[in-house]
């Protein structure tokens, strides 16, 4: 499934919204939570008992599922709330939902950066209301629910309402406008109304003690009576929350079309940054949706830190870097680039306010920062943004915390013994390394940069010399195989750890299981024997795994970027499609979306070498706006070719570079530079059916 939702969100904006069921990951659809094998079934019917908002994009057991700020149309009476009512006549467009509930209640919903829009189209009925509900957030599985521990709801009268409820260490603000003449507005506690009360308050809330409450509007409703709930949302406060509101809604009128048009401009901006020619229907359709995917995390919202007062901007929902830091952050680079250092300088205020790069950041307090996923990833981008040259970092500044991050954690093992377990953590950190050392040596800080290089290169420490691959360990979400085949500073020292060139071929062929009988796949809950079983294989596990993302390209350093296309183009043409199991894993805030739209491209950042790798593109045509700039791939000999969803019944054959040429100069190597990519240009790629003596035995530079 990917673990995504359809519901409406804005570029890299703070809120989205979506009907709400409950169900795992993202509170949206019919599915319990699931980790392997085939997903088991919560519901058997698209269900929703609101509309909630913060929604995760493509995560998985990531703990924090927001969802808060259920927004209900009813026509039963309150003690019904918190059932569940059949979802019909489902639509989604970027910024817009909407859907038809069983009561016959028409919902839409529109976002903007830091507002959501309802608008409800009522059946007659008597008694109609919408009841908003502070107290929800979480899912409904086991330990999933979030429980707030405050909360503040204030009743003004004339539609308007504002409430603080501090869910995960965070105090979320939201200010209300009710669009709903003559009807009466009221507080409710425990599914009862509170007659003639204006405020509540929580000082101390705990599961034991928790009841539902929050605010409501009700009254009489003609035959497709309209209603339209205005909210803006802050981490800083109620009167911020207000302000949010007003600068992207206005004061007092129907703002829902408004909202929905800027957010779908801003949509088409965004997405038509880049631009594809040919390609199958379904094709273009996966590539778009890629695209969109990749542009929805992490939130970017400017002057709402709640743990800090500095101006300037708060980056959320990097779920994580381990996910994102290889694809999506090189692709924000690119076609957002104001975003892209905007996110950077938030994690550097992170690093010197909390004490660390985090891993991940989620809108929640705690020390929790997927410490054992990965560590210094954040140097990686640093790295990237300072070869590219982008303004708006002070970075002496950035420099002290790379740094001193570099000691955090598993670092200090690191420096004293230049070996640390999990030994892929080895690896993280002597990249985190090579990547300061980068930053130092161009501030002229040349005995810093000497003593960093010189660690940097103690990823040799990681690998076994006997095997070629990487020493016994601990792995997170794959095996020492997955891990082996990562691309390091130094490929070429990497290939003759291995054994050379054809050594470290038939290493990553057994890898991709050429010449191997096919895997069968497991089903609901698998067994523990068998899941083991298929670990052992050593094998690729497709593209639902971060350390999979880039050991297609590990084959360029082996002068075989002809391999590199053939998986490439089985994983393009196989592993996405148009409907439900259109992603071969979780998405992961747009991470494996991104690798989708780079691969089509033709293209593959190495994240922190200021390289772009090249292999045959999926389309005949493409422009990446790339900065100020335009990149243009073309191709001769281009040959359309479907993907899985279009019926196929075998492999259509790939295709493979022949010869290249940028700015009309032949271009005798499988890379570019990334400012090659950045400030513009043209790139020529001549193609046919067969592998060729282009790329054979070139090798993109390795950085020792």
């Amino acid at each position: 499934m990917g673990n995504t939702h359809p519901g409406a969100t804005s570029p890299l904006g703070m809120v989205s919204a979506c009907a709400y069921s409950g169900a795992y990951p993202t509170g949206y659809g019919r599915y319990a939570k699931n980790t392997e094998g085939v997903p088991e079934e919560m519901f058997d019917r698209l269900q929703a008992s609101g509309f909630t908002h913060f929604q995760q994009s493509g995560t998985g057991a990531i703990r924090k599922y927001y969802n808060y700020v259920r927004v209900t149309p009813m026509v039963q009476p309150l003690d019904a709330l918190g059932e569940s009512w059949e979802l019909h006549d489902e639509v989604a467009e970027a910024g817009y939902y909407a859907a038809t509930l069983d009561t016959g209640v028409r919902c839409e919903i529109t976002v903007g950066a830091k507002t959501a829009v309802h608008r409800y189209t009522f059946p007659e009925h008597r008694s109609a209301r919408v009841v908003i509900d502070m107290s929800c957030g979480g899912l409904a599985i086991d330990l999933g629910r979030t429980v707030p521990l405050r909360a503040q709801v204030e009743s003004m009268g004339y539609g308007r309402a504002h409430g603080t409820v501090v869910m995960e260490g965070v105090p979320l603000s939201v200010y209300v406008e009710a669009d709903t003449p003559n009807w009466r507005q009221m507080l409710w506690y425990d599914r009862r109304l509170i007659d003639g009360g204006t405020r509540l308050d929580f000082d101390s809330i705990r599961s034991t003690n928790l009841r539902p409450f929050g605010m409501l509007f009700m009254g009489s409703a003609r035959p497709g009576q309209v209603v339209e709930i205005r909210m803006g949302f802050s981490l800083r406060g109620h009167e911020q929350a207000k302000r949010n509101l007003e600068r992207e809604c206005g004061t007092g009128e129907p703002a829902f079309n408004m909202v929905r048009s800027r957010t779908r401009a801003r949509w088409r901006d965004h997405v038509g940054r880049v631009q594809v020619e040919g390609g199958t229907k379904a094709r273009r359709t996966v590539f778009s949706t890629a695209l969109y995917h990749a542009l929805i995390k992490p939130c970017v919202a400017d002057d709402e830190s709640p743990f800090w007062p500095n101006s300037g901007p708060y980056a959320f929902d990097v779920c994580t870097m381990w996910d994102i830091y290889k694809t999506q952050l090189p692709l924000l680079a690119a076609i957002a680039p104001d975003r892209f250092t905007d996110i950077l300088e938030s994690l550097i205020r992170v690093c010197e306010e909390e004490g660390n790069f985090p891993i991940g950041y989620r809108m929640a307090r705690g020390a929790d920062r997927f410490f054992r996923q990965a560590s210094a990833l954040a140097h990686t981008a640093l790295a990237d943004a300072h070869a590219l040259g982008r303004p708006g970092i002070d970075w002496s500044w950035a420099l002290v915390h790379m740094v001193d991050d570099l000691r955090r954690m598993y670092g200090e093992d690191f420096f004293e013994h230049g070996r640390v377990h999990p030994i892929t953590h080895t690896l993280d950190l002597a990249y985190g390394h090579h990547c300061t050392a980068r930053v130092a040596r161009s501030l002229n800080d040349r005995r810093l940069a000497d003593d960093l290089e010189r660690r940097g290169r103690q990823w040799v420490n990681a690998f076994d010399p006997d095997t070629g691959l990487l020493r016994d360990s601990e792995f997170y979400e794959g095996g020492k195989w997955n891990y082996s085949f990562r691309l390091v500073q130094d490929m070429a020292a990497r290939i003759d750890l291995a054994g050379g060139d054809s050594a470290f071929v038939g290493m990553l062929d057994r890898f991709f299981g050429y010449g191997a009988d096919p895997v069968k796949q497991p089903g609901q809950r698998p067994q523990q024997a068998e899941m083991a079983a298929g670990y052992a294989l050593n094998r690729f596990e497709g593209l639902n795994n971060e350390p999979d993302m880039e050991a297609p390209w590990s084959y360029h350093w082996a002068g075989r970027p002809d391999r590199t296309a053939e998986i490439v183009h089985a994983a393009l043409t196989w592993q996405f499609g148009t409907g439900h199991g259109g992603l071969p894993g979780n998405d992961d805030s747009g991470g494996l979306s991104s690798w989708y739209v780079w691969a089509s491209l033709g293209l593959f950042p190495v994240a922190g070498q200021n390289l772009f790798l090249i292999n045959a593109p999926a389309f005949g045509r493409a422009v990446l706006q790339a900065g100020d700039g335009e990149f243009v791939i073309e191709t001769s000999g281009h040959r359309e070719t479907p993907i899985g969803v279009d019926g196929l019944d075998r492999d259509p054959p790939a295709q493979y570079v022949q010869s290249a040429t940028l700015n009309g100069e032949p271009l005798h190597t499988t890379h570019l530079s990334a400012a090659d990519v950045h400030r513009g240009g043209r790139l020529h790629l001549r193609l046919g059916p067969e592998p060729s003596s282009w790329g054979q035995g070139l090798r993109p530079p390795s950085l020792s």
